[in-house]
């Protein structure tokens, strides 16, 4: 590899790639005091969001206050650029309340490019890795080679490549050998991990057309304006800074019947089903031909128009990505209410990409054939920009927590949807671009959006991502939490207090003797502000810590339930396997466990039960077989 070549220097982390997992995995790798180089296509596309404008979502948002709540980036970024917010299923239990904001798309990348550009030990460079250099004897990684034929020297290298990796982009007959925006692909670092013995894969995923604003009819769609109160992401951003914030509106649009004749009069036009799609595509964000396909008796598909930013008149057209030709693509959007006279200024396209098989990493997302070799965001098998952000951050930290000999960051399930998420990748691998979900969680109760801090923000100070001033006012969130929750369980009201006019008119029974104000708030439709009329001593405290206070007290039991199950079994996550144990020699262990066994390598019983195919009778034979050794490694010590 090094020749023909110049040497460039050394640094401890190369990061490669400037996207959501890039920028998150740089900045905690320089924060721990490591030398970093950050290496992009182009420093004017760092932090892009090639497809939808918008941080956040179902389950996505629960990923954002975890990042905040360990020092990460991205929440306190969204803050910044917030041009709606709004929070989705508040018809339903707090676990799945998900805060999701529109942001300005360039607004955005200024302030991560500024950010990488100031901060200490970082260096953002514009150059493209063709080649990654690893030692022949225990595979570990050495340095990356440019396309300018610069070798760097480095200890570690983290993958966030996104879906730039031997990429091209479809629409219709014209494929192009591209990444997302027109940016170049990447093929050469796609063969050199080839080279190396890292099973790639082949996935799909696309984006929709963006239409000039002044070209849509407004009258003829839904208005959908943003929620009332703002409660940012980051619990870096003030309460207050919403305060008077004027939101701009997204709208909602609908397909008819004429848009899906057109769709399935052109199916013969679609690379995705004339085979020249070969990539897997993501389940839950189909192009709009696949739901007119998969959906046949829907009459209509509902679509949302929001905007790219304050300053740019792109809408982007949620809901209608598609890989049909441009001439099509302008035939379903003009059948569209509203949209009869709509001026396409970009058009929709699919994408395909290699990525890694996430099954070859640890925990920690390091590769376990290539020390020193991370991954993180799509290049991992993920979509979204939250999931690339969540893993790029515990890439970040585990590296550099590898080069200062420190102890790993490996946040359990019971943790963290982060946690989830990667214990998902790395024990059950994903066939289709993974996307995080409050269903993929068993304890969702515990994992909401409103106690992040509570689970998160100790181990980013232990990590040494989250300041003293930070630090200091979760200190205080959390004394404010406790002594609310028991100032409610001691504080009574009688029943002339006129409590009992506010119970009739929910529909409850009165009460007849005295009652604790947690006692009121543990009963349905009642919320702690409803109770400001009988607590005239209540302190005045932020509306984070009212609703872990709410939360905390209304669904103590089932919360108490849940903490009974995860401490069952975090018993089975704390019995270690030895990484050089040989499943071929345990008897009793079936051939598929075995072969799923040694092809995985779980490092823990915890995570060696859930692997598809591994069945409960394969882990009390491992569990006995892991208690022999130990035993006869203890007799040994004695002799």
């Amino acid at each position: 590899m090094k020749e023909n070549c110049y040497d460039a220097g050394e640094t401890d982390v190369i990061v490669i790639g400037a996207g959501h997992a890039g920028i998150e995995a740089a900045m905690a790798a320089s924060k721990l005091g490591l030398s970093v180089i950050l290496f992009t296509l182009s420093n004017d596309a760092v932090g892009n969001m090639p497809c939808n404008p918008s941080i956040g979502g179902s389950g996505k948002g629960h990923l954002v206050f975890e990042i905040d709540a360990l020092g990460g980036q991205m929440g306190l970024a969204a803050d910044k650029v917030t041009l709606q917010s709004r929070t989705l299923n508040l018809g339903k239990g707090p676990a799945v309340h998900s805060k999701r904001v529109q942001a300005d798309r360039g607004v955005y990348r200024d302030y991560m490019k500024s950010l990488l550009e100031n901060q200490k030990g970082l260096t953002l460079r514009q150059g493209r890795i063709i080649d990654i250099d690893f030692d022949g004897r225990d595979g570990s990684v050495k340095g990356v080679l440019t396309s300018q034929r610069a070798y760097w020297h480095c200890r570690a290298v983290i993958i966030c490549t996104g879906t730039y990796l031997s990429s091209r982009t479809i629409t219709g007959e014209t494929i192009e050998l591209s990444g997302p925006d027109g940016m170049r692909s990447a093929p050469e670092l796609s063969a050199s991990l080839a080279r190396a013995g890292i099973r790639l894969m082949r996935f799909k995923t696309g984006t929709p057309p963006r239409i000039h604003s002044d070209s849509i009819d407004y009258s003829r769609l839904e208005l959908q304006e943003g929620e009332r109160f703002i409660l940012p992401f980051s619990c870096r951003t003030s309460e207050d800074a919403f305060e008077n914030f004027k939101q701009l509106p997204c709208y909602i649009a609908y397909t008819n019947e004429r848009t899906h004749e057109i769709i399935r009069n052109n199916l013969d036009k679609s690379p995705l089903y004339s085979g020249v799609i070969e990539g897997v595509g993501p389940r839950y964000c189909p192009s709009i031909e696949d739901k007119v396909v998969r959906f046949a008796d829907k009459c209509r598909h509902q679509l949302f128009v929001e905007p790219c930013g304050k300053n740019t008149k792109e809408m982007y057209l949620q809901g209608f990505s598609s890989s049909l030709p441009e001439e099509v693509q302008l035939e379903m959007l003009h059948s569209i209410s509203g949209f009869e006279h709509a001026v396409m200024m970009r058009t929709a396209y699919a994408i395909e990409y290699d990525c890694a098989d996430p099954t070859q990493l640890y925990p920690t997302l390091e590769f376990k054939d290539h020390p020193g070799l991370y991954g993180a965001g799509q290049f991992n098998g993920s979509s979204g920009y939250e999931e690339a952000a969540a893993q790029g951050l515990i890439a970040g930290i585990n590296a550099a927590m590898k080069l200062l000999s420190r102890p790993s960051v490996i946040l359990p399930r019971e943790s963290s949807y982060i946690g989830t998420l990667i214990d998902d990748l790395v024990t059950k691998g994903t066939a289709e671009p993974y996307r995080i979900m409050t269903s993929r969680s068993e304890y969702r109760l515990l994992l909401r959006q409103d106690n992040a801090r509570d689970r998160l923000t100790p181990i980013g100070r232990a990590a040494g991502l989250v300041g003293d001033t930070e630090y200091e006012d979760f200190l205080l969130y959390q004394y404010q939490t406790k002594e609310e929750t028991k100032r409610l369980e001691d504080t009574f009201i009688l029943p002339d207090s006129g409590i009992n006019d506010l119970l009739c008119r929910l529909g409850m029974d009165p009460i007849s003797n005295k009652i604790s104000l947690a006692d009121l708030l543990r009963r349905p439709h009642i919320d702690y502000e409803d109770l400001s009329a009988f607590d005239p001593d209540r302190p005045k405290l932020k509306r984070r810590v009212i609703s872990v206070v709410q939360t905390e007290i209304k669904y103590e039991g089932y919360i108490k339930r849940q903490q009974k199950e995860v401490a069952r079994r975090q018993k089975l996550e704390r019995i270690p396997i030895p990484p050089d144990i040989d499943y071929n020699k345990i008897a009793g262990l079936r051939i598929e466990a075995r072969q799923k066994l040694s092809l995985l390598r779980p490092t823990s019983i915890g995570q060696a039960s859930r692997i598809s195919g591994v069945s409960p009778a394969d882990i009390s034979v491992l569990i006995i077989r892991l208690s022999s050794r130990e035993r006869s490694r203890q007799e040994n010590k004695t002799q």
